[in-house]
């Protein structure tokens, strides 16, 4: 018996056949349909046309953002709301192109508008890495809500029962939020991963609550207007704007293609709410919303999924912010980022990068759990860019300068006396509160290409970190430019993919460091703070791999310790907060006694200075791989462990020295030429 196939005629040029895999589905075929017969060979066409790989991403690869606009989610849904006569179905969208193999199925489920074209804005980054189908509700279609839930979990059976050990995504967007909660409360078997933008669970407490009599009392001819409203109420037009206005653009630049884009896109926003939900769909809309909000909430206690709230400080449809609290508090497992300067049609406005906040928040797996290596997706030159901007003040008032040492022991400002192939450890000292983390890691992607994997305590990667209004920034950046939680097992695992690790052996201690006597501003800047034990230098030998030890100054020209550990554990209701925080994390050296062994975690009161400047000296290359034999020994491991660390005390005694001939050093000096010579231009420093 002949298979339908379920796909989108030609004139619409954002949707495709479905893959093979999809063909189970019992969705009707439209007529006057292109490539009838080319079945799974037109997708394989479109991957090859593209240049696509399936065997893995480059570092800095391009996400594929800003490819799209809001303009044109409005150009192909007027192809689609055409009444058609056809039921809900799937469609896989053009530009996702192919993905790469192994890639899990993510499913979008729409809001209110039911067109499926929500994810417009990450077609091409999400495409990449995952295999997406999205739903498509027709204008027409009267089905109802728990008409959609059985044809959702149809599809959700069936790609489970195809392949058991992979997940499935779930993408709700505000109605479709309350689709994959509902989904998920059904189904707590299936290994589903939920992602929802201001999910619509709480549509009792929304603006539209009232509507419900308005809008079917309202004359025909009065629902221009009110669509007029509701296209301002669900998302903020200049963000929806910004979206498409390239990157890199002068102030200037940027605001007179905004403001084209609005002139453009605000007549075409209003009419196009209007087209798409004329009033008697409208109606039926809400009161389906009205249902699926109470069923999600009735069945909300069974859902055992995975789940991810993104939630707007801005909407002005929904209370997100309060919703996303309330998931928080009362699902198993639940991550929630918050975005404060959004509105409602988070997925549709400039700054959003779902798949730059799924890979932050280790949401990304290929199997039923979740492999900090092999599910690993390298960074973009969008998330660069997205990290740089960021740390952009910080760069700027810190201008760092950076130093490495040739073979024949000549230091040079650059990064030129490293290593260009892996296996390699940068072991180095550890700033208060990881100060010289962001500006190393942009270096060597920079100058190198190089990601550096920075091994990290476990608690950036617990549920301790996680908050019910937490932000991306900094610790998802920290995940997502390659960061592990520490242990031998990880590091093993690096070294024998032959990558460039960051090791700190100072850990905690080192970078949440105290003062040498209470109640004086004189800290312990620039002491190391190692265990006795060289493990790292023998599993190095190892591999071969090559270890570069690296010195930093400048944190005493930024920060002033205030209350350190030992401060504020002599404050009562301090060490109750501090051992309540404490209470469950992973102890790291539980074998090491007395200071080094403290690996209590807390966060040091400090005071901002005039910024100075960071500076970085990288050390002599150790080549391991020549003596391997050698280090097999406990006692000549050590030695070279020692080394290591007198090297390093001796580039941090250098750099505090050198960097007193420093013309730049003050932040003055350094605006006063960044100001003559540009931002983009690397401020001179003293002569190695």
């Amino acid at each position: 018996m002949a298979i339908s196939m379920p796909f989108f005629p030609l004139r619409n040029p954002f949707s495709r056949v479905l893959p093979p895999s999809c063909l189970q589905s019992r969705i009707r075929v439209r007529s006057g349909l292109v490539m009838r017969s080319s079945h799974g060979e037109s997708v394989r066409e479109n991957a090859r046309i593209e240049g696509r790989e399936s065997n893995g991403l480059e570092l800095l690869y391009d996400g594929g953002y800003g490819t799209h606009s809001v303009i044109d989610y409005l150009d192909a849904a007027t192809e689609m709301i055409r009444p058609d006569g056809g039921p809900p179905r799937w469609f896989c969208p053009v530009s996702c192109g192919r993905p790469m193999n192994g890639s899990p199925l993510l499913l979008f489920l729409p809001g209110m508008d039911g067109i499926g074209l929500g994810l417009i804005l990450h077609h091409k980054a999400l495409g990449k890495v995952f295999e997406v189908r999205c739903l498509h509700i027709p204008i027409c279609d009267r089905t109802s809500f728990e008409g959609l839930l059985e044809f959702i979990e149809e599809t959700v059976k069936l790609e489970h029962a195809a392949s058991p050990n992979k997940p499935i995504y779930l993408v709700g967007d505000s109605f479709g939020g309350c689709l994959a909660l509902s989904i998920a409360a059904r189904n707590p078997s299936i290994d589903l991963l939920l992602i929802l933008s201001n999910p619509a669970r709480s549509f009792d407490k929304s603006c539209f609550r009232p509507w419900l009599p308005i809008v079917e009392a309202f004359p025909d001819q009065l629902h221009v207007m009110a669509s007029y409203l509701l296209s301002f109420v669900v998302g903020d037009p200049i963000k929806m704007g910004m979206a498409s206005v390239d990157s890199g653009l002068s102030p200037l630049e940027t605001l007179d293609q905004l403001s084209r884009n609005l002139f453009s896109l605000v007549p075409r926003l209003v009419g196009g709410f209007a087209d798409i939900l004329p009033k008697e769909t409208l109606t039926w809309k809400l009161g389906q919303l009205k249902s699926a909000a109470s069923y999600a909430n009735s069945h909300l206690h069974a859902v055992k999924a995975e789940v991810l709230v993104l939630a707007s400080g801005k909407d002005n449809m929904l209370p997100s912010r309060h919703e996303a609290e309330r998931l928080w508090n009362t699902l198993q497992n639940c991550k929630v980022r918050y975005f404060k300067d959004h509105g409602h049609a988070l997925l549709l406005e400039d700054g959003i990068h779902l798949l730059s906040v799924i890979k932050g928040t280790n949401m990304y797996r290929r199997s039923r759990r979740y492999d900090s290596l092999s599910d690993y997706l390298p960074p973009t030159i969008t998330e660069l860019k997205v990290g740089n901007e960021k740390n952009r003040w910080f760069n700027l008032g810190t201008s760092p300068v950076m130093f490495s040492t040739l073979k024949d022991g000549k230091i040079v400002r650059s990064l030129a006396g490293i290593p260009n192939e892996g296996p390699v450890i940068l072991v180095g000292y550890h700033m208060l509160m990881g100060l010289e983390l962001a500006p190393l890691s942009e270096a060597f992607l920079r100058e190198k290409n190089v990601l550096v994997r920075g091994i990290a305590h476990p608690i950036i990667f617990s549920e301790k970190a996680e908050s019910p209004l937490q932000e991306m920034f900094p610790l998802d950046f920290t995940k997502l430019f390659g960061a592990l939680p520490v242990s031998a097992s990880n590091i093993y695992r690096l070294l024998s993919s032959r990558s460039f690790v960051l090791l700190y052996p100072g850990g905690a201690r080192e970078a949440l460091h105290w003062k040498v006597c209470p109640f004086i501003s004189l800290g312990e800047e620039y002491m190391l703070f190692w265990p006795d034990q060289p493990e790292f230098v023998r599993m190095a030998a190892q591999f071969g791999a090559t270890i570069v030890p690296f010195g930093a100054v400048g944190e005493d020209d930024m920060l002033q310790l205030v209350l350190d550990y030992n401060e504020q554990m002599s404050i009562p209701f301090m060490r109750d907060s501090i051992k309540e925080s404490n209470k469950g994390i992973t102890r790291l050296r539980t074998d090491v006694k007395g200071e080094i062994g403290n690996q209590d975690l807390h966060t040091p009161w400090i005071v901002p200075k005039i910024p100075g400047r960071l500076y970085y000296l990288f050390g002599k290359p150790i080549k391991t791989r020549e003596r391997m034999e050698e280090m097999r020994d406990k006692e000549k491991a050590n030695a070279v462990y020692l080394q290591i660390k007198t090297e390093i005390e001796s580039m941090i005694s250098y750099l505090k020295k050198k960097r007193e001939e420093d013309p730049y050093r003050g932040i003055l000096q350094r605006a006063i030429y960044h100001a003559l010579c540009g931002s983009n231009h690397q401020v001179p420093t003293f002569e190695p």
